[in-house]
């Protein structure tokens, strides 16, 4: 064995997956300055809490509300023309929010894939990706290519699945509601960044108040810790679904029971992390 060598078991998650709006990039009031100058040149009203009730929510939503304060619009050319102008505010300064950049290039740079999952339409994506001035991410994944936006899970199980990876095996850092609890839906380990709304009583596994000076090691310690926290729970349901077979009579019950066992053991397996060896000299 060479002089320095030792073995250092830790867990990487398979991928990280990156909102954008909030996470990435503070656009959020962009979005609302876009929002209030639609409705307000139909004639109608529109607060800042009204606003807020769309942080992290899909483009069409916030369309079929334009439409409900009285812009006659179609739900696309709403969706377009708010995306032209936050590119536009965009282009001229990037509100890139504190420690983000730094992560992903980290995170770039230990060679964990990553994608982008926003409920921004692709060509915002790409907009915002075109100032990194590195190769950031592997997939995007927008508002305009799945058919149910945040908190449905689609958008993380898509890009799951386009990276070939185990949702369960990958990390989500997400601001809003909404996109953590599409996140969790989609059984992925959920880092938590509040920003215009407290995550309190969303269903992130851990809450980081930023992403100002944290790094990759951070990144795989609240990996390692919840993703065995995940698998610990899928056990506990195979040890459920054997109580609940023994004790049952009745042999469809049973066989129920049988059943719910080897999805439960499927699910156990799967959420247990993979260990990966490395070298440090």
């Amino acid at each position: 064995m060479p002089v320095g060598w030792h073995p250092v078991t830790e867990l990487y998650p398979a991928a990280v997956l990156w909102d954008l709006d909030g996470t990435l990039v503070d656009t959020e009031p962009y979005w609302m300055s876009a929002q209030t100058a639609l409705i307000e040149s139909y004639g109608g009203t529109w607060s800042h809490e009204e606003a807020l009730d769309l942080v992290g929510s899909g483009l069409w939503r916030t369309a079929q509300t334009m439409q409900r304060h009285g812009v006659a619009m179609s739900e696309d050319a709403i969706v377009s023309l708010l995306s032209d102008q936050v590119m536009q505010q965009i282009s001229v300064k990037v509100p890139w929010r504190p420690g983000a950049r730094e992560l992903l290039r980290a995170i770039r740079e230990a060679g964990i894939p990553t994608a982008l999952v926003t409920m921004s339409i692709g060509r915002m994506a790409e907009h915002v990706r075109s100032f990194i001035d590195f190769d950031a991410f592997d997939v995007v994944v927008s508002g305009d290519s799945v058919t149910n936006a945040k908190p449905n899970p689609e958008a993380y199980l898509l890009a799951a699945a386009t990276l070939g990876v185990d949702p369960r095996q990958c990390v989500a850092i997400e601001d809003s509601t909404t996109g953590v609890a599409s996140a969790a839906a989609a059984g992925v380990v959920t880092i938590g960044v509040p920003h215009m709304l407290s995550l309190a009583d969303s269903p992130a596994d851990a809450l980081w108040p930023t992403l100002d000076g944290r790094g990759v090691a951070d990144l795989v310690a609240t990996f390692g810790e919840f993703a065995a926290q995940h698998a610990t729970r899928a056990r506990l349901s195979v040890e459920d679904a054997l109580s609940s077979a023994a004790a049952s009579a009745d042999p469809m019950a049973a066989a129920v029971g049988a059943t719910a066992i080897a999805t439960a053991v499927s699910t156990a397996a799967a959420a247990t992390p993979a260990t990966t060896e490395s070298a440090t000299s």
